[in-house]
């Protein structure tokens, strides 16, 4: 049993893709996952991460580095957005190694389901010419709140590239054990987002600001990591944890090396 692990963007924000592959290698990881499609949020980097320069210079630290590109973020369902927009995104994922992408459905109307299955196949046939498979998640306040959400959607699109992607954070949130995913198609199932959090009830606000800047190390909080070594000893995982008062204290180089030593006492205990 041996989980190899991911630095996910979120968990350092703002840094540039050459940057955090820097981080995720000097940190002991062994994939880095890039945020190509910009969010136009608050801290995100003030770059194109598509631009020539950034694209040489990201290829550039991964040979120096050795650090492989697990997957990209963050595509998203959406009636002001055409699937055809990721595509240079995912040009570039594929190009730089990516093997998954990250996806999720943010309408607001909730007789929707069609559209969100047509898009969400849409999306899937355009990353497919790049050998890339798109792994859908359901962020507890997003139009996809729970695994029954995510699952139907899948069940309904049924593409041979499709993916479920679980965050453990949603998984809590829902109060949906972690085993419940044993009835999910293994193939399916390509990584896991991980992160930890206290056993109190949340508000969809609560929700929020959690998700966004207060995850905990893995080992912390009440999520019982057991069932992923259970279910997938040997799944690659994404550590995606954003906590905003770790890293102004810490840095990004030691909140990201923390993360990872602690995911490793939980998930890789004999290795550890």
């Amino acid at each position: 049993m041996t989980h190899k692990f991911s630095l996910a963007y979120l968990t350092v924000p703002g840094l540039t893709p050459p940057e955090l592959t820097h981080v995720a290698a000097r940190t002991g990881y062994d994939f880095v996952s890039y945020r190509l499609v910009h969010l136009n949020v608050a801290g995100e980097p003030d770059i194109d991460p598509l631009s020539p320069q950034i694209l040489r210079q990201t290829r550039q630290a991964l040979a120096e580095t050795g650090i492989k590109v697990f997957d990209i973020e963050l595509v998203r369902v959406m009636r002001t957005i055409k699937p055809e927009a990721f595509i240079p995104a995912f040009e570039a994922g594929a190009e730089l190694g990516a093997s998954q992408v990250i996806c999720s459905a943010w309408t607001d109307v909730r007789n929707d389901r069609g559209f969100i299955v047509d898009r969400f196949g849409e999306i899937c046939d355009l990353a497919d010419s790049f050998e890339l498979t798109v792994n859908l998640e359901f962020p507890a306040f997003s139009r996809l709140v729970s695994l029954e959400d995510c699952l139907e959607i899948l069940e309904l699109a049924d593409r041979p590239n499709q993916g479920l992607l679980v965050d453990t954070l949603y998984m809590h949130f829902n109060k949906t054990p972690l085993l419940a995913l044993e009835r999910v198609p293994s193939e399916w199932i390509h990584f896991m987002h991980i992160n930890d959090a206290d056993d109190i009830y949340y508000t969809k606000e609560e929700m929020i600001h959690v998700a966004r800047d207060a995850r905990l190390y893995p080992g912390e909080g009440a999520i019982d990591f057991s069932v992923v070594n259970y279910l997938f000893p040997d799944l690659p995982l994404a550590i995606e944890l954003p906590h905003a008062k770790r890293l102004q204290e810490f840095g990004p180089e030691q909140h990201a090396r923390n993360c990872l030593e602690a995911a490793q006492r939980v998930l890789n205990p004999t290795n550890s």
